[in-house]
């Protein structure tokens, strides 16, 4: 009963860790976002993991996985970003009643995006669109600079609405684009097959030298120009 249940639970904790998210969103505890964005990352791998390893793959649990990323890689890091157009409205930058409104554009494609990769068959090797852990990384990382950067300048792009709106509807976009992205899953060790993620990773190491946590707001953009580079599906 356990072994078959495990990866379920596992993918109910992914669920818990984003309703924790939102909670401390609207109670303002920034500071815990990047540890419960991590907490639903590891949850998200390891219960696909998980269900491999102990062969338990169930339509319930692929089911609870989409219900799941919904609510951590969707609507959490929506809320994230209306919270933060809220912020942009109260330092000063002219904002439109509606316009906070937009970031629910975010759940809304993150649903859309979860259903089209249930009935997809294409994306076994490679992603068809943004995923929505990627997508949140992004949104969460750039909410939080916005928050605590103390420079000027950085505040001000950050924070204006223009930005915010275009950041908003680009990614809800990307979600659903036809656009083929490399997965991070290997299948053999060999330098043709996994030299994109190779540069990927090694770049991602070198952002976060530089950058410490605000390189996380590079890594998806570095992860879709490497995809695009290496178009995923015909040969990495």
């Amino acid at each position: 009963m356990l072994k078959r249940n495990l990866p379920n639970i596992i993918t109910l904790a992914n669920l818990g860790a984003g309703v924790l998210t939102i909670i401390a969103l609207f109670e303002g505890r920034w500071e815990l976002i990047l540890w419960l964005l991590g907490a639903s990352l590891v949850f998200d791998f390891l219960d696909g993991l998980v269900a491999r390893a102990l062969g338990v793959h169930s339509e319930l649990g692929l089911q609870l996985d989409s219900m799941a990323d919904l609510i951590s890689f969707g609507l959490a890091p929506g809320i994230a970003l209306f919270l933060t157009f809220k912020d942009a409205s109260l330092s000063g930058e002219p904002l439109p009643d509606f316009l906070p409104y937009i970031a629910l554009l975010v759940p809304i494609f993150s649903a859309l995006r979860l259903a089209k990769f249930n009935l997809d068959s294409r994306q076994a090797d490679y992603f068809i669109g943004l995923p929505t852990p990627s997508n949140a990384i992004l949104l969460y990382s750039i909410c939080l600079w916005a928050h605590w950067t103390d420079n000027a300048t950085t505040e001000a792009i950050l924070y204006h609405p223009f930005f915010l709106s275009l950041l908003t509807i680009a990614t809800s976009l990307l979600l659903v684009a036809e656009l083929p992205l490399m997965s991070l899953k290997v299948k053999d060790w060999t330098w043709r097959e996994n030299r994109s993620r190779i540069i990927l990773v090694l770049a991602i190491v070198l952002l976060f030298v530089i950058f410490r946590f605000r390189a996380l707001a590079f890594v998806i953009p570095l992860y879709l120009l490497i995809s695009i580079l290496f178009k995923p599906g015909k040969g990495q």
